[in-house]
């Protein structure tokens, strides 16, 4: 009997190794740290939307995220984009053709993170909703509203077909999902809308993300002095332009039970533009800098945006400020990344490139070359228009 329980206690040790990998297969948070397959990593990341860029330019944009020493690329879901019109739905032609993108991520030997919404900002037309939603009487955006949410999870279920199978548990590069965006944002501003409402709503976004299929885990997205009202219970939250790391991790660790992993969802590598305004500029030292203060508290993060791309068509949304009702974003979204618009390394780039270098075990991918650009001449404006000033007449209306 003794000679047999030994046997069985050899043969558990023996399989202990295979039921641990078989535990941990995929991606995770525990213990306060992100894991791939177990093991504890470091999420370096950079910012791009597949619908800014032309789809013939996606393997040279993810080669060049990747030659910048970062693993894992992020982007944003636009509802709006993939729901051409009501109950018609192009998930394939073009720049549309998602499960592509991520595939080739994939190939690039890069993690995927994905931002669905699905309120996604994002300087897009709309926030990434289908406008036609308005013309439900019934229908209120962004709430605990029946016709809403209805509306929100026949999206999440066309988006859950296109990526099903692509996400870490499965094989794929998919390590994480955002529930709904800068929600805490949206929270400070709709003081007529009850807390209680505001946290029904949230909930029944994250909650609808995992009926639909998508896995854990997922993550919010605030300015930390917003994760009360941004934050979900059992989500980790994640902060936005936050260059202070004590202060990211005291407000982490606020909102999720005391502990980390602890990361800057975005991290402002540039700004963006609006019409009739100056350009931003944010120097390469200071970016540079700020990636090494992270690297050294190992902090994960994701430059937004790495590459910008071009708000195609009539894509681009509008801010608004104090001075004026409304700020149109302009058709560039160069957004002054390190991966310029047309897909070059800034000086920005290399400064960043050369801190990732420093910290990498291994040698960083060559930078791929720049693709060739074809010279048009000049063209002769017969007529003008003011348009600017007209627009600065105008007021917004809201309902």
């Amino acid at each position: 009997m003794n000679k047999i329980l030994l046997k069985l206690g050899i043969l558990l040790i023996c399989l202990m190794p295979f039921f641990s990998t078989a535990q941990t297969k995929g991606f995770s948070i525990s213990n306060g740290e992100f894991r791939q397959d177990g093991k504890v990593i470091k999420i370096h990341s950079g910012e791009m939307h597949y619908e800014r860029i032309p789809k013939e330019y996606w393997k040279h944009r993810l080669q060049m995220i990747k030659a910048m020493g970062l693993n894992t690329v992020a982007t944003y879901v636009f509802w709006n984009y993939h729901e051409i019109a009501p109950g018609v739905w192009d998930f394939k032609t073009g720049n549309k053709n998602l499960a592509e993108f991520i595939r080739l991520a994939k190939s690039e030997g890069l993690y995927v993170i994905l931002r669905p919404g699905p309120y996604a900002c994002g300087e897009w037309e709309f926030g990434g909703y289908p406008w036609w939603l308005q013309n439900n009487p019934d229908l209120v955006i962004r709430t605990n509203n029946k016709a809403f949410l209805e509306a929100c999870k026949t999206y999440m279920e066309h988006l859950y077909a296109e990526v099903k199978g692509l996400f870490a548990n499965q094989g794929g590069p998919i390590i994480m999902v955002q529930a709904e965006n800068e929600f805490g944002s949206y929270v400070s501003q709709r003081t007529d809308i009850k807390a209680e409402d505001h946290k029904a709503y949230k909930t029944a976004i994250y909650n609808m993300l995992k009926q639909t299929g998508f896995p854990e885990p997922f993550f919010t997205s605030d300015g930390t002095w917003l994760f009360e009202g941004g934050s979900v219970e059992g989500v980790l939250p994640t902060a936005n332009g936050e260059s202070n790391i004590d202060n990211l991790k005291k407000e982490v660790d606020k909102f999720h039970k005391g502990q980390g992993p602890y990361m800057v969802a975005e991290f402002y590598s540039g700004w963006l533009d609006h019409w009739a305004e100056p350009f931003i500029r944010i120097g390469s030292e200071e970016i540079a800098s700020q990636t090494k203060k992270y690297l050294d508290a190992g902090v994960s993060f994701n430059y937004y945006m790495v590459h910008g791309g071009t708000n195609f068509g009539f894509t681009s949304g509008a801010n608004y400020n104090e001075e004026m009702d409304i700020q149109p974003d302009i058709t560039s979204y160069d957004y002054d990344a390190p991966i310029s618009e047309a897909g070059w390394a800034t000086p920005k780039y290399m400064a960043i490139r050369e801190v990732m270098q420093k910290y990498s075990k291994t040698k960083l991918a060559s930078i791929p070359e720049k693709i060739p650009v074809t010279k048009y001449p000049n063209q002769l404006i017969k007529s003008n228009m003011d348009v600017l000033s007209w627009i600065k007449k105008e007021k917004t209306s809201c309902k």
